[in-house]
């Protein structure tokens, strides 16, 4: 019972943190955080439902194309409240400072958004509807599971990747749950929905997240000296929109060959 309950209050404390969807107020006590980072991936398979719903319902009302993308593209921003979309323009603003890792550090505190994070934050929402409208119809598992897949690998990141010499929100999720359990637990899930696409023909999201996982990892170390949160949300922004663009790249080649 005890565990039942402390799972439950996971899940409530993963959703109040990384979305929008409202939820009890649960206080952040040493149960409650312990395995909230297993709970993150909830989070995107909701977010996957809803696209899914979303892509019948204009299937079945007979919605243009530039309509269902403007849905697609608004959906997980709608849901998370942007706030994965914070941390993806705070690190492109520390990236094209190509500066010291602890400058970059200090670019990421910064709370305003500048000319470089405006620009990256505009080519993804483009490059996001573009891609949903040259997208008709796409299996139901690679509409649902990639939100979950690149939280998983963000959760999994948490846990296994050296951190930011500073304060932080990764660092106290580090530091509050059980690391070993969250790798464990984020490693399976990662590995179950990437077997789901593999068999959907999904195969290239998975590559995607590989590739796109990879690169997380080595700005984390080589560029920031260390996770943060802000680079946390920049791996989920980025990670799904190269997943998207894997299956209209696939299309393309298929075409030409």
């Amino acid at each position: 019972m005890r565990m039942l309950r402390m799972t439950a209050k996971s899940v409530a404390v993963a959703f109040s943190m990384f979305s929008a969807v409202p939820m009890p107020q649960l206080a952040w006590d040493k149960d409650s955080m312990r395995l909230m980072l297993i709970a993150f991936p909830l989070v995107g398979l909701l977010i996957g439902l809803f696209a899914w719903g979303c892509s019948q319902m204009s299937a079945a009302l007979g919605l243009s194309s530039l309509v269902r993308a403007l849905v697609l593209t608004a959906l997980p921003l709608l849901v998370t409240g942007g706030i994965h979309l914070d941390g993806f323009c705070d690190t492109w603003d520390a990236l094209a400072s190509h500066r010291e890792p602890k400058d970059m550090r200090r670019i990421l505190k910064d709370p305003h958004i500048g000319a470089f994070g405006t620009m990256h934050l505009a080519l993804l929402l483009l490059a996001t509807f573009v891609l949903w409208t040259e997208l008709p119809s796409v299996p139901p598992a690679c509409l649902i599971l990639p939100y979950a897949l690149s939280r998983s690998l963000s959760g999994f990141s948490v846990a296994a990747f050296p951190l930011a010499p500073h304060d932080g929100l990764a660092r106290s999720f580090a530091e509050a749950s059980d690391r070993t359990i969250v790798r464990w637990g984020c490693a399976l899930i990662a590995t179950a929905t990437s077997a789901v696409l593999a068999f959907t023909g999904g195969w290239s999201m998975i590559i995607a997240a590989a590739l796109t996982f990879a690169w997380y990892r080595f700005v984390v170390v080589r560029q920031f000296g260390g996770l943060s949160g802000d680079l946390c949300g920049w791996y989920v922004q980025t990670s799904e929109l190269w997943m998207l663009a894997s299956i209209y790249i696939v299309r393309c080649l298929e075409a030409i060959l």
